[in-house]
């Protein structure tokens, strides 16, 4: 059931005095449950009761955290259709892509689960004693990777539940250590409520500390601002705008003590297309992406939003295909009248400069909030010399450059800001005469994709979803798979410490039976 309250940790509190709705696009109106926005005495609570559960939290062994992912993903999959229809109603989303994200959230937090069972993760390195080495003893130093503390994580507008409320973010902090604190996101409250409850339950059931989780609500910006200023929190992770997690980054650095904020930001997510795969194969390449763009109405991060390519026949064959496939797929409804509102305000704003050409555009009647997919083409030295057409237009709109020369092409890239994938299309063996092309998009994003469509983020541990700023705000890390652990943990080493008084990761006798590096080799064994 939906009450509206905020959880500071188990305690359900509704002490603000600011109420607000969320809003059904494809029904065009407000929801009927009422949330309260967090005052500032909860905030304070949540960091507090968080700051508490961190001094023993910090310490819980792979085996019970494991226990308690493991329980989150039950208690998710418990709510059944109540969450499905609440996601839907919250969002605009398909039931189809309501149970596909919750399925992903699942696998999420159970692949977390057991990364810190197996307990791995922690990299833990042991350099024994030199006390006979000259001219000076070496001494005993050991490392590993503890938690930073409470991570405040922002829930995402775009993927309701899996880079929200126990997306992953919170899988990957809860598993590092941390007590989580969630801002949900204002679209949709009641989805974050409902997975909120999940995660209270499987943390009862397991035994955690009280504060280890709570979930803040908000209408606007004023809870996260308190949130990432307030001196217990450590570490904030945000999936959204540039403006956004610029926004974050900037209050986190001016902070007495500055923390990371881990931000994934916007991402055109350039792709190149090679002449001799448009020569060979233009027609299916231009069905391919016509639903590659419109996929989720274009509100997928790694949305193909700039095509490039080599002027000639072959790539006007592609734009007028394109053209024609695009328009021919049904349009969707947009998460809020608010995201739409962007979008149309966004693609005006490109359309305005002369230059730019809008070649097809969906125009048949539409309903409310049904966003039309455009697509657009523009010279390539227009491109160069207007970097506002580098920016995202979030939603189903794309921009095809066409590049006088592969060298124009190569210039094209290197002037992008940072994106979170980058992709070539080529035929043949023709990519080995396009390395100067391939180097430069490699320098500009942090996946490259070879013959296939940026939209999808595998679940894996290979998988990078990060970049160059503004993709991120730091490209060393990754926001999807494993690895993404790392963002909320450091390195701490302990030097000629007991053996007794060691982390079990670091004991002599290796307890946990974890792979560790003891002098330069790999191993399992005791020392």
């Amino acid at each position: 059931m939906i009450t509206g309250k905020n959880y500071i940790g188990t305690k359900m509190s509704a002490g603000g005095s600011k109420i607000f709705k969320t809003f059904n696009p494809v029904s065009n109106i407000e929801n009927e449950y009422e949330f309260y926005e967090a005052s500032t005495e909860e905030i304070d609570l949540a960091v507090a009761s968080a700051w508490k559960a961190f001094g023993s939290y910090q310490d819980y062994s792979g085996e019970r955290k494991s226990e308690f992912l493991n329980a989150i993903a039950d208690e998710i999959e418990a709510l059944g259709d109540t969450l499905i229809n609440t996601y839907c109603s919250e969002s605009g989303l398909p039931q189809g892509r309501a149970m596909g994200e919750r399925g992903r959230t699942m696998f999420q937090l159970r692949t977390f689960a057991d990364l810190v069972k197996k307990g791995d993760w922690v990299d833990a390195y042991i350099d024994t004693a030199q006390p006979d080495r000259a001219p000076v003893p070496k001494p005993d130093i050991r490392k590993m990777m503890i938690p930073l503390g409470p991570v405040v994580v922002f829930g995402a507008s775009n993927f309701p539940l899996a880079y929200s409320t126990a997306g992953g973010d919170t899988a990957a902090a809860l598993a590092a250590g941390c007590p989580v604190i969630v801002k949900s996101h204002p679209m949709h409250a009641g989805t974050s409520e409902l997975v909120s409850s999940a995660i209270i339950k499987a943390a009862n059931r397991t035994g955690m500390p009280e504060g280890v989780f709570s979930n803040l609500n908000s209408s606007g910006i004023e809870v996260g601002v308190q949130l990432v200023q307030h001196p217990q929190v450590k570490a904030v992770g945000f999936t959204g705008s540039i403006r956004g997690g610029r926004a974050l980054y900037d209050l986190a650095s001016k902070r007495e003590e500055p923390i990371p904020v881990f931000a994934e930001m916007g991402s055109v997510n350039p792709v190149v297309f090679l002449p001799e795969a448009l020569k060979q194969r233009g027609e299916a390449l231009a069905k391919t992406y016509a639903g590659s763009v419109t996929l989720g109405t274009g509100q997928f991060c790694t949305n193909p939003g700039l095509l490039l390519g080599i002027k000639g026949k072959d790539l006007d064959y592609f734009i007028t295909r394109l053209s024609e496939e695009i328009v021919l797929i049904e349009p969707g409804c947009m998460l809020h009248p608010n995201i739409i509102g962007a979008y149309e305000k966004n693609k005006e704003k490109a359309l305005a400069y002369n230059e730019l050409k809008l070649v097809s555009e969906y125009d048949n009647e539409i309903g409310d909030n049904i966003a039309r997919q455009a697509v657009t083409t523009v010279e390539g030295n227009v491109f160069l010399d207007n970097p506002a057409l580098h920016q995202e237009v979030f939603g189903p709109f794309t921009m095809v450059v066409q590049c006088k020369d592969k060298e124009q092409l190569e210039a094209i890239i290197l002037k992008l800001e940072g994106q979170l994938t980058g992709t070539l299309i080529a035929g043949g063996n023709e990519a080995v005469a396009f390395n100067g092309v391939i180097e430069a998009l490699r320098n500009r994003v942090g996946r490259i994709i070879f013959n296939g469509v940026p939209t999808g983020v595998e679940v894996c541990p290979s998988m990078v979803h990060g970049g160059p700023y503004p993709a991120s705000t730091d490209s060393r890390f990754t926001a999807v798979g494993i690895n993404s652990i790392k963002r909320w943990v450091r390195p701490f080493s302990y030097q000629d410490w007991p053996n007794k008084l060691l982390p079990e990761a670091l004991k002599n006798e290796n307890p946990l039976g974890i792979m560790r590096f003891v002098n330069n080799q790999l191993s399992a064994d005791s020392v």
